[in-house]
C-alpha cells in the first residue's frame, strides 16, 4: 500500500491532468467532426466550423477587457457564456428558416445576393472603383445585401457561417446596451439587467439570422451607448451616435427617428454640472440644434424610404396604414381586415397608448397562440408581464427618475413611441421579431434599484471608464492609491458597492 503522502500526490497529479485530457478530447473530436463535414457537406455547412472558433478568438480578449473594468465577480464567465449561447442560437434560427419554413425566408435571398456580391468583390480591383448594380435602392434590403457581401468576402460564402456572424453582431449590440446602462444609470441593478438582456429567449433567438434584425441590434446598441456617453459627458459620444444612427437609418430609418426623439428629450432634461463655463449654455443650444437637424434629416429619409410626400400627419397615417395592410396576412393575424387588400381599422389616439404598450410588449397571450411558435413566444411575454407586475414598487419610482436620470427619459420616450408606431403591425409572428428592437430598453425598467438600496447606490454618481487595468475600478482604485489603504497594509479588502405566420419576412 502506498504511503498517504505519495497517494495524495498521485491524486493531485490526476486532478491536474483532467483538464488537459478533456481539452485533448475536445480537440480530437472537433478535428474529427471537421474532417467528416468537409467530406460529406459543402462549404455552406462546414465553413461554420471555421467561422465559430474565429469569432470566439476575436471576442474573448475584448470580453476580458470589459470584465476587468467591472468590480463584480464572475462577469467574464457570464459574458463568455452569453457570447457562446448567442452563437449557438444561430443553429436553431437556421433550422427554423431552412427546415421548418423550407427556405421561405429573407435569409435565403440575402445569402444568394451576398454570395454574388462577394464573388464580385473578390475578382474586382477595388482601387479602380466598384461598379455593381444591386437592382434596388441601397436603403433597406439593399444595404443588408451589401453587409452580407462584405461578410462573405472575408469568410467565404457559407450559409451557416453567415448566421453565426450576424448572431455575433447581435451579441455586441446587447453588450453595448449593458454598458450604456452602467454608464448612464450606474445605480441600476446591472447584474440583473445583464441576465435579462443576454439570456432573454427573444433576444437570443431572433437577432441570430442573416438579415436586418442582427444589424439593427448592433447599431441600436451603438446608438444607445453613444447616448449614454453624451448624457454622462464622455468623449466620443457623437461618433457612436452618428455611426449607430447611420447604420439604423440605412435599414429602418423610422426607428432612428424614434431614438432621436428620445435623445432630444433626454438631453434637454440632462442634469447640469455644478460648475458651468461661460460657453456652457451656447454649447447646449448648439447640441440641441444639431440633434434637431439630425431628426429632420431622418424624417426626410423616412419619407423617401416609404415613398410618401412630406412628413405631416397624413404621411404618417399613410405609412402606418400601409404597414398594417402588409402585415394582415397569414394565420397569426391579430385583426382581420374587412375586405381583401384592405387595412384593418386602428386608432392613433394617445388615449389608446396603454393598449398599444400591452399589445406590442406582451402579446400574443397564451390563448391567442395559433401555432407552437406563438405558444412559445406567449410564455415569454407572460413571464415578462408577471415580472413587471411583481416589480411594480420599483416602477413607481420612474416619474422621479425621469427627471433625475435623463437616461430613463430616453428609455421611456423611445419605448412609448415604439409601441405607438409598431402597434399597427397586424401579425403576431412579425410583431414577435420586430419587438426585439425595443426589448433591451424595456428591460432597463426592470433594473431600477429597490427603494431601500437607492439611497446608498445613488451616491456613486460617475461609473468607471470601460477599458482599465484590473484593480483600477471605482472606489477600489481610490483606496489602493491612499497610503492608509487596507490594500497597502495587507488589511481586509473593502466591501463591494451594492449592485445597485412566418416572421422571417420583412414586411415594413
Amino acid at each position: 500500500m502506498l504511503p498517504p503522502a505519495r497517494l495524495a500526490r498521485l491524486r493531485s497529479l490526476a486532478r491536474r491532468g483532467q483538464p488537459t485530457a478533456l481539452a485533448a478530447t475536445l480537440v480530437v473530436g472537433y478535428v474529427t467532426v471537421f474532417v467528416l463535414a468537409m467530406v460529406h457537406t459543402s462549404y455552406d455547412t462546414w465553413g461554420a466550423l471555421l467561422v465559430a472558433p474565429a469569432l470566439m478568438v476575436i471576442g474573448t480578449p475584448i470580453l476580458a477587457r470589459v470584465a476587468a473594468a467591472n468590480p463584480e465577480r464572475g462577469v467574464f464567465k457570464l459574458l463568455m457564456l452569453a457570447m457562446g449561447l448567442k452563437l449557438l442560437c444561430a443553429f436553431p434560427r437556421y433550422l427554423m428558416a431552412f427546415v421548418l419554413y423550407g427556405g421561405a425566408a429573407d435569409a435565403k435571398m440575402y445569402h444568394q445576393r451576398g454570395s454574388e456580391l462577394a464573388q464580385y468583390l473578390d475578382t474586382t480591383d477595388l482601387f479602380a472603383g466598384i461598379h455593381y448594380d444591386l437592382g434596388m435602392k441601397v436603403a433597406g434590403t439593399g444595404f443588408v445585401i451589401i453587409v452580407t457581401g462584405v461578410v462573405y468576402a472575408i469568410t467565404g460564402p457559407t450559409l451557416v457561417g453567415g448566421f453565426l456572424v450576424f448572431s455575433w453582431m447581435g451579441f455586441w449590440g446587447l453588450l453595448l446596451f449593458w454598458r450604456a446602462l452602467q454608464i448612464a444609470f450606474p445605480e441600476a441593478d446591472s447584474r440583473r439587467y445583464a441576465k435579462l438582456v443576454f439570456f432573454l429567449p427573444s433576444l437570443l433567438f431572433w437577432p441570430s439570422s442573416i438579415g436586418k434584425d442582427a444589424w439593427m441590434m448592433l447599431c441600436l446598441g451603438l446608438t444607445t451607448y453613444g447616448v449614454a456617453r453624451l448624457l454622462d459627458r464622455r468623449f466620443g459620444a457623437f461618433v457612436c451616435i452618428a455611426l449607430g444612427s447611420l447604420g439604423t437609418a440605412m435599414v429602418r430609418p423610422h426607428v432612428t427617428v424614434l431614438a432621436g426623439a428620445g435623445l432630444m428629450v433626454a438631453y434637454v432634461l440632462r442634469k447640469r454640472p455644478q460648475q458651468v463655463s461661460a460657453l456652457g449654455p451656447l454649447r447646449t443650444v448648439l447640441t440641441v440644434a444639431v440633434l434637431g437637424v439630425m431628426v429632420m434629416l431622418m424624417l426626410q429619409q423616412v419619407s423617401a424610404f416609404f415613398g410618401t410626400q412630406g412628413t405631416d400627419g397624413d404621411a404618417v397615417n399613410h405609412v402606418l396604414s400601409e404597414t398594417s395592410r402588409r402585415t394582415s396576412q397569414g394565420s397569426s393575424v391579430i385583426n382581420q381586415p374587412t375586405a381583401e387588400d384592405a387595412a384593418p381599422s386602428f386608432s392613433l389616439n394617445p388615449a389608446r397608448l396603454p393598449v398599444a404598450v400591452v399589445s406590442v410588449l406582451f402579446r400574443p397571450f397564451p390563448f391567442e397562440a395559433s401555432n407552437i411558435q406563438n405558444l412559445i413566444q406567449s410564455v415569454e411575454c407572460f413571464a415578462l408581464l408577471v415580472m413587471f407586475i411583481r416589480d411594480w414598487p420599483r416602477l413607481t419610482r420612474l416619474p422621479r427618475l425621469f427627471v433625475k436620470r435623463s437616461y430613463i427619459a430616453f428609455t421611456s420616450v423611445y419605448v412609448l413611441l415604439f409601441c405607438w408606431a409598431f402597434s399597427t403591425i397586424n401579425n403576431m409572428g412579425i410583431l414577435s421579431r420586430e419587438r426585439v428592437q425595443v426589448l433591451p430598453l424595456v428591460l432597463v425598467l426592470l433594473a431600477v434599484p429597490k427603494a431601500e438600496s437607492a439611497g446608498r447606490s445613488f451616491q456613486r454618481r460617475r461609473p468607471p471608464v470601460w477599458r482599465v487595468q484590473p484593480g483600477q475600478w471605482g472606489e477600489r482604485a481610490e483606496a489602493a492609491a491612499r497610503d492608509d489603504s487596507p490594500a497597502r497594509v495587507g488589511g481586509p479588502e473593502p466591501p463591494p458597492r451594492p449592485r445597485g405566420d412566418r416572421p422571417d419576412h420583412d414586411d415594413h
